[in-house]
């Protein structure tokens, strides 16, 4: 006996009609007000997030950056007691964009998978939802051997740059599981995740970054079915402050990782806005269980 099915239900933007089914419809119907639909989709309006490494460098500029989207309020978490100096000027600008965007200020220790699952729950409390993740803070410890390498010293680094990835995620990810309507969480990995950066003894970095990568895909594939979408984010060598421990000091070694790339130059901070911006956003809505290279090109050649 022969049975019928039923053709399977496609997804809506919540922003439909749009792109050539909008043409479409302003075809068939002269009532059909035609409006550029592009940057509403990169729109972050009324949105709740969590950066942590959002003291400054990478995190700082990211909470900015889906701040400037229209974020209602992002929440910088980081270890230091008080803010810096960098994210005090940072919070002024916004205020002073007026946009309605809030960058508040969170002292914890990404370490602490209770404390931070407690605080995510407390800012779901009063924002009533959350939508972004993005867990940027992570360290970098100094070229060692890796046949001597201390396991105290490779364990601090998987601390904060694996372990407190996840717990980040988690804390992010359980609110919004909470309220039902999904998320982006962002993962910080690096191009170290997949490649080895020539000449440097960063062994305990590359594992911590390798496995984000596979967090990420894990996560993806677990949560995708609750349209909460989780994406690595890898960097090349970009010019923060924990990169400056090392140009600074080293001035030939801007001149090599230049070379690496077919660009020949280091990237800027401001140019992973974009990238994170639509990661977070509506835009990237099919996009999960990816990993984003912005490193110049290191991987092509």
């Amino acid at each position: 006996m022969a049975t019928s099915s039923a053709p399977p239900v496609q997804s809506v933007s919540p922003l439909a009609p749009i792109g050539v089914s909008a043409a479409l419809q302003a075809s068939d119907d002269p009532s059909f007000k035609p409006k550029p639909k592009i940057f509403d989709e990169f729109a972050l309006t009324d949105r709740v997030g969590i950066v942590s490494g959002g003291n400054r460098g990478l995190g700082l500029e990211m909470a900015l950056a889906l701040c400037e989207a229209g974020a209602r309020a992002i929440y910088c978490f980081d270890l230091p007691a008080t803010p810096s100096d960098e994210w005090e000027k940072t919070h002024e600008y916004i205020q002073k964009i007026g946009n309605g965007s809030r960058l508040e200020y969170v002292s914890i220790d990404v370490r602490d998978q209770e404390a931070l699952w407690k605080k995510a729950q407390d800012i779901g409390d009063h924002e009533q939802r959350m939508d972004i993740c993005v867990a940027a803070a992570g360290i970098l410890k100094a070229h060692t051997d890796c046949l001597t390498y201390p396991a105290q010293q490779f364990k601090d680094v998987l601390d904060v740059n694996t372990n407190g990835v996840l717990f980040t995620a988690q804390a992010a990810g359980q609110q919004m599981r909470r309220f039902g309507h999904g998320g982006s969480i962002i993962l910080i990995a690096s191009m170290s995740g997949s490649i080895t950066n020539k000449d440097h003894a960063w062994v305990s970095y590359n594992s911590s970054k390798s496995a984000v990568l596979q967090m990420a895909r894990s996560m993806a594939c677990e949560l995708g079915l609750e349209n909460i979408r989780v994406n690595s984010l890898s960097p090349g060598h970009i010019y923060t402050s924990m990169t400056a421990a090392y140009l600074d000091t080293q001035p030939h070694l801007l001149d090599k990782w230049s070379s690496l790339n077919p660009m020949g130059r280091i990237g800027r901070p401001d140019e992973l806005r974009g990238v994170v911006t639509w990661l977070a956003s509506d835009a990237s809505s099919f996009c999960t269980g990816s990993d984003i290279l912005v490193s110049g090109g290191h991987h092509a050649w």
